[in-house]
């Protein structure tokens, strides 16, 4: 990560993005308080959908235009004429507050939230030209990290703020307003900060588009479906946006009706309360955030996706059982990380899989994706509320969607997910360390060979390599009822000693198809940590295939409670075990059984003595 911030603009507009969603969210908050503190009951509600709607519409209509202007000019470019136009518009905001123009303050929202319908792309495309595909998944950790941050401290800061303004003498909208109508000072500075940051952006256009907007095309609708199928060119891309859309959804519901069903069922009046529970879904957003980038290292785990629905769906389901709001405080919480598992990969894999002349296109189409599906939801909203039906029924709904939104993820990334549920499990015991990763190529068939000292090699050696390794695995352990699935759907090659050729003829079909196949060539877990006598069944395997071996050593996790031995003065339980793995260069696919063993008894010593 620390490589990622020496790149040039990176802090800069890491900045740019904190203080665009601190000043877009301290409007919302002065007007949703607002309302909270002049309504009740449905009526509540309803305003507060409106809000959000007047929100999502921008997104929706901007779509088109949103994404011409993000693929035909350098982002950084719009972002400072963005931030320009923020200026202007806080600075309206501010007039309305001190004259007590509610339904004028109220409408500027929608304003607002064109001038960042139309950043979107620009700032979330920039992404991907600022620190390229090596840091993609670490830089949308960051920003989502960063984002939620300004999120949680725009609620806190406004909220507190506004709370000591209020007097309750105060009886109408318009006496509130003009009331904390200093504040409006505030938004005005951060956006005026933004647009100094975002001027001294660095261009990263590689090759300027020539396209060209055509109002009238626009007006019929031409670029809306010419957009929506570039969408859909991607399978992939469509269903992450898709995903994306439904949890938003999900959050947009639970967000409008938790004020007002935290105000009716749990007695509570003070919108510092309010906020702050629902702010602390931005700490876990941080974390979860943090995490993902984290387990997300080598590669886009798009595991977390699935694990992130799953959580989510589990709490929106419990919600209405809860009464206290201390264990509600710690379920929004997690209900953040659960949302960063989620939100990091799914963006990362967005923009990772964008090409680079459809990119700002692509991601507009996800704002208008995710804010057609809001925009529903908030209607749905809207009539419940209008006709009085009890909230709780919405919190079941939105935990159907998510049980949809979980079987969604967990059909498509089943594998990814079955391997970030080990990873995370592991790691909680094990630190990681590989070295030589990138002589593993990224395409082609490779047979992995190396030394096995534990049960859990495989998971190992797997751990930082996206391309799924076909491991031979005795066909006992194969069979078993309760992995027999996992195995399979992993594409694991059974072997046993009456059809050993068989289990071989099988690896090399794999390898013909370009896929890793591991095996270890001992052919048993170490007693003593030594390598061992290497088994000459690999050679077996016909060598017509186009590949190489790869082959590895893996040293620290002998002596664990996995591996064979268990020394009397082992390490304490609580501590975790530093494991390291190293990837040596690729050999000829022809290498022998006693040669290999020499190259991988040469790569333990040189490492060895590199490490002392």
């Amino acid at each position: 990560m620390s490589k990622m911030f020496a790149i040039v603009g990176v802090i800069n507009y890491l900045f740019v993005v904190f203080l665009n969603a601190f000043t877009d969210l301290g409007h919302k908050i002065i007007i949703q308080n607002t309302i909270f503190k002049m309504y009740d009951g449905d009526l509540l509600i309803v305003l507060t959908t409106v809000v959000n709607a007047l929100i999502l519409l921008p997104f929706i209509m901007m779509f088109s235009p949103a994404g011409f202007l993000a693929d035909r000019f350098p982002k950084n470019v719009i972002m400072k004429h963005a931030a320009a136009f923020a200026v202007f518009i806080t600075l309206v905001i501010t007039y309305s507050y001190y004259n007590g123009y509610f339904e004028f303050a109220f409408f500027m929202t929608f304003l607002l939230a064109l001038q960042s319908a139309l950043y979107g792309p620009a700032k979330y495309g920039y992404i991907k030209e600022l620190v390229g595909v090596n840091f993609i998944s670490v830089a949308n950790g960051a920003v989502q990290a960063v984002t939620t941050v300004a999120i949680l401290s725009g609620i806190i800061f406004y909220t507190v703020l506004f709370e000591g303004m209020y007097v309750n003498t105060i009886h109408t909208k318009e006496e509130l307003l003009q009331t904390v109508a200093p504040l409006g000072w505030l938004l005005v500075i951060g956006s005026m900060i933004e647009w100094f940051l975002a001027s001294k952006l660095p261009n990263k256009m590689v090759e300027a588009s020539q396209a060209h907007f055509k109002f009238r095309r626009y007006v019929r609708g031409a670029y809306l479906f010419k957009n929506l199928r570039t969408i859909r060119r991607k399978k992939e891309i469509f269903a992450a946006i898709l995903a994306l859309g439904l949890f938003w959804s999900i959050s947009q519901v639970v967000l409008a009706i938790f004020g007002e069903y935290a105000k009716s069922n749990l007695g509570v009046t003070n919108t510092i309360f309010i906020q702050g529970v629902m702010a602390l879904a931005g700490i876990g957003i941080v974390v979860g955030s943090i995490l993902a980038a984290k387990y997300s290292k080598y590669f886009i785990n798009m595991g977390l996706v699935a694990i992130g629905a799953l959580g989510i769906t589990t709490l929106v389901f419990l919600i209405p059982f809860v009464h206290n709001m201390n264990i509600m405080a710690f379920m929004f919480t997690l209900f953040g990380m659960f949302a960063g598992f989620l939100m990091v990969p799914l963006n990362a894999q967005i923009q990772f899989l964008s090409p680079r002349v459809h990119l700002g296109t692509i991601l507009a189409g996800n704002n208008f994706i995710q804010n057609i599906l809001m925009f529903f939801f908030l209607c749905v909203t809207t009539l419940f509320a209008y006709y009085g039906i009890n909230p709780e029924i919405l919190f079941y709904m939105m935990a159907l969607v998510g049980l949809y939104l979980t079987y969604m993820t967990f059909r498509r990334y089943v594998v990814a997910t079955f391997w970030a549920v080990i990873e995370i499990f592991s790691s909680a015991r094990h630190v990681y360390k590989y070295v030589g990763l990138e002589n593993v190529p990224n395409d082609g068939a490779v047979l992995l060979l190396g030394n096995h000292v534990s049960w859990l090699d495989w998971i190992i050696v797997q751990l930082p390599i996206k391309r799924r390794i076909n491991f031979m695995m005795d066909k006992e352990i194969y069979n078993w009822k309760a992995f027999h699935a996992f195995f399979k759907k992993g594409e694991s090659i059974p072997i046993s000693p009456k059809a050993s050729k068989d289990a071989f003829k099988e690896a090399h079909e794999r390898l013909m198809k370009g896929k890793i196949v591991g095996l270890f060539p001992e052919g048993e877990i170490s007693k003593d940590g030594k390598l061992g006598k290497f088994h000459r069944g690999y050679e077996l395997i016909e060598t017509d295939y186009d590949g190489v071996i790869v082959p590895y050593f893996i040293e620290g996790v002998f002596g664990s409670v996995f591996s064979k031995y268990k020394p009397k003065n082992g390490k304490l339980f609580f501590k975790r075990r530093v494991i390291t793995v190293y990837y040596g260069a690729p050999i000829s696919k022809n290498t022998k059984a006693d040669e290999l063993r020499d190259v991988i008894e040469k790569l333990k010593d040189e490492n060895e003595a590199k490490s002392k």
